[in-house]
């Protein structure tokens, strides 16, 4: 990932008219808990519920500067990310972690220089069962997020785009 995103403001401002459904604006849910505020990258995603596994095996992989996007079901009962996964994002490469969930262990996930955006905090880990499902079509917030897309992240907010912008 470059230092310097695109702002959401500027993307949004170019794209206002489009109406193809190739670029969307997730939902203002987001609260940012990682070291970077502004991130983009190509997505990745995981669609898991309760079980962060998945999230755990995509993590402690090559990340080449993409983004995970999380189908977490908007659970709010178990956090899917915490400091070693944080931490395992940055040490590999990733450029952010949208997380349609929580995370936990918040004082360690701001020293990652990775993008983390997740609804809330949650002290509870998940169950690993080795359940969900890996590079596929997403649903989060309602917005269809695909792998390939380019996601586009910062303090005003979280944007995709079947293309790069």
């Amino acid at each position: 990932m470059s230092p310097s995103s695109p702002a959401t403001c500027d993307l949004c401002d170019a794209h206002k008219a489009d109406d193809s459904g190739a670029f969307r604006v997730l939902p203002p849910v987001w609260r940012h808990f990682g070291a970077r505020r502004a991130f983009h990258g190509p997505v990745s995603t995981v669609k898991c519920f309760e079980d962060n596994s998945l999230v755990k095996a995509a993590v402690e992989s090559a990340g080449e500067g993409r983004v995970l996007v999380v189908d977490g079901g908007a659970s709010l009962r178990r956090a899917l990310l915490g400091g070693n996964l944080g931490a395992a994002a940055a040490r590999n490469g990733w450029a952010g972690v949208v997380i349609d969930g929580c995370v936990r262990d918040v004082a360690e996930l701001a020293a990652c220089d990775v993008g983390i955006c997740a609804l809330a905090p949650m002290p509870l880990p998940t169950e690993r069962r080795g359940e969900g499902q890996r590079d596929v079509a997403v649903r989060v917030q309602g917005v269809w997020v695909r792998p390939g897309d380019w996601l586009y992240a910062d303090e005003d907010g979280i944007v995709v785009s079947a293309a790069r912008l």
